[in-house]
């Protein structure tokens, strides 16, 4: 399926959260639309599957750690979790803020963190130190939209800027969402090199198809609607059916434009696929 998405550009300013964050802050309202369908429409690249899994395993597996972190500042497990993948690598030896060992302050930015204390730190009280900083323990909305947006927040919005405008590899490397372009380092951009790092968002997602997670905002419960309809719904392109209207009406709120005529054809079980990643029962694709 084929589908646009408009990028928001940004004025530049200098932003110190991160180094490659180089625009005004976008606001969560501004990106919602664009993040709440990059998300519903987000694939992941079928050789990174195994990679993908083993991530979201391990991060599943340290469920009660970072529930420690989380808890007490109102962040969910998994948010912990995701960063600590895509700053440590998962690795509980590094500082959260941006990967640096704990043996000493951190070194990049945001640099000389924890103030407080002397190294050698723990990963809890350095996670504490990281997500308190930026401020996140004051955030209350916690739905896939604002998710998504604190993750972006936390790298930086740099892959906006006009002479970019790529959707960012912090949040969709290893999906059908990004191809290439990546800071090589902080502020230096690099249209041909490749992440070789999954994304937050792709993260997320598995999280979430795999029930390891739930969402109560709007599009989630869409998607969850979506999925159990579909397997409901037969294959028919000839019948019309009210389920089948059902779905497509579903499936166009979440970004795929099909007629609601109520026959579950090609594009419907095409559209369903893209959710589920199985076509329509009696869909002679689906195999059964």
């Amino acid at each position: 399926m084929l589908f646009v998405v408009k990028t928001v550009v940004y004025q530049y300013k200098i932003c110190h959260l991160r180094a490659k964050c180089y625009l005004y802050m976008p606001t969560l309202s501004e990106l919602r639309p664009e993040y709440e369908l990059l998300f519903s429409t987000c694939r992941v690249n079928a050789v990174k599957q195994t990679e993908i899994n083993a991530i979201v395993s391990k991060i599943i597996a340290n469920q009660a750690r970072y529930l420690v972190i989380g808890k007490p500042l109102g962040i969910p497990w998994h948010f912990v979790g995701i960063v600590h993948q895509m700053e440590c690598n998962l690795r509980f030896n590094r500082h959260l803020h941006n990967g640096d060992p704990l043996t000493a302050r951190t070194v990049q930015v945001p640099k000389g963190r924890p103030k407080a204390g002397n190294p050698p730190f723990t990963f809890e009280v350095s996670a504490n130190d990281a997500l308190v900083h930026i401020g996140y323990d004051k955030v209350t909305e916690w739905s896939t939209a604002n998710i998504l947006y604190l993750f972006e927040k936390y790298n930086g919005f740099g892959y906006r800027r006009s002479s970019i405008r790529i959707p960012s590899p912090y949040l969709w490397s290893y999906s059908n969402h990004y191809t290439k372009g990546k800071f090589a380092s902080d502020g230096k951009y690099d249209p041909n090199l490749v992440s070789k790092q999954a994304g937050a968002a792709v993260v997320l997602r598995r999280l979430s198809e795999l029930q390891a997670i739930s969402f109560g905002d709007q599009q989630m419960s869409r998607l969850r609607e979506i999925r159990d309809l579909g397997e409901r719904v037969r294959y028919a392109p000839n019948t019309v059916h009210a389920d089948a209207m059902r779905l497509q009406e579903l499936l166009n709120l979440v970004g795929y434009p099909l007629q609601r005529d109520g026959k579950a054809g090609e594009k419907t079980s095409n559209a369903y696929r893209e959710v589920s990643r199985k076509y329509l029962p009696g869909d002679p694709r689906r195999g059964n």
